[in-house]
C-alpha cells in the first residue's frame, strides 16, 4: 500500500471570514489575491476569496495567517491539485 505518513498537527481557525490561521503547512504552492494553494500535513488545501494576503508566515513551525474575504476552503486530491495548478498557469498567460 502506498500511504502518506501524516506527521505534526494541522489546525484551522477562521475569524469572521476575515482571518484564517492555519498550522501544519508544509509549503505554499501558489497564491494571489483571490486564491491560495497550500500543502498541509493533511493534503492540499485551496482557499478562495478576495483581497487575500499573507500576514504571517512561519516556515519553521508551519504556521500561516491570511487575511481578506474568505469565500471557500477545500481540500484537494492530488489529481485535482495538478489540474488546479495548470489552470492557475493558464490564468497568468491570458
Amino acid at each position: 500500500m502506498d500511504k502518506d505518513i501524516v506527521t505534526g498537527t494541522h489546525n484551522i481557525s477562521i475569524t469572521q471570514r476575515k482571518n484564517i490561521n492555519i498550522s501544519g503547512v508544509k509549503k505554499i504552492d501558489n497564491f494571489d489575491e483571490s486564491e491560495f494553494l497550500l500543502e498541509t500535513n493533511m493534503g492540499y488545501m485551496q482557499i478562495k476569496g478576495a483581497n487575500l494576503e499573507i500576514i504571517k508566515l512561519d516556515t519553521y513551525q508551519g504556521d500561516v495567517v491570511i487575511k481578506g474575504k474568505i469565500d471557500s476552503l477545500s481540500y484537494l486530491e492530488k489529481e485535482k491539485k495538478q489540474e488546479n495548478k495548470e489552470s492557475i498557469l493558464a490564468k497568468l498567460f491570458k
